[in-house]
């Protein structure tokens, strides 16, 4: 083996757990949601309450990784819940913008209260320490893959 071998090797093992670990959360995690919530509409609502602002369906696509499409069935999902609205963009009457609704911003929250249970499951099983410890590298890896989108 030479290290440019070792170093890829490292490197898919990393982001290989990675994976792993993200497919064992989701299936727990979509477990305990409410009202038949899944990941993609968790995330939606998330990331509306956490920027607090609207956006347009493709500029979620964009943020999620995901095909326009898909990001519309989500949309439409949420939309016939009442969690979000689709309106017109007053600056752009052909464009969409997204905005979260108080039952949205409901069921975002009775997620969260959902989720605790199950987090308090895996802090008493690992400890805090081991998140505290990969925090931040994990951190570092996401905003560098995130600013250099292919």
């Amino acid at each position: 083996m030479n290290k440019k071998t070792d170093t890829a090797d490292l490197i898919y093992s990393f982001f290989n757990e990675v994976g792993i670990i993200e497919q064992l959360a989701r299936t727990r995690v979509e477990r305990v949601l409410p009202d038949g919530m899944k990941m993609p509409h968790f995330g939606v609502l998330n990331h509306l309450v956490r920027l607090g602002k609207e956006e347009s369906p493709a500029e979620l696509a964009n943020a999620f990784q995901v095909t326009r499409p898909t990001m519309t069935n989500t949309l439409q999902r949420l939309q016939a819940k009442n969690y979000i609205m689709v309106e017109a963009d007053p600056r752009d009457g052909r464009a969409k913008l997204v905005l979260i609704t108080q039952k949205g911003r409901d069921a975002r929250q009775a997620a969260i209260a959902a989720l605790a249970p199950l987090l308090e499951q895996i802090a008493d099983g690992l400890g805090n320490g081991v998140f505290a410890k990969a925090l931040e590298p994990l951190q570092r890896v996401r905003v560098y893959m995130d600013e250099n989108r292919a």
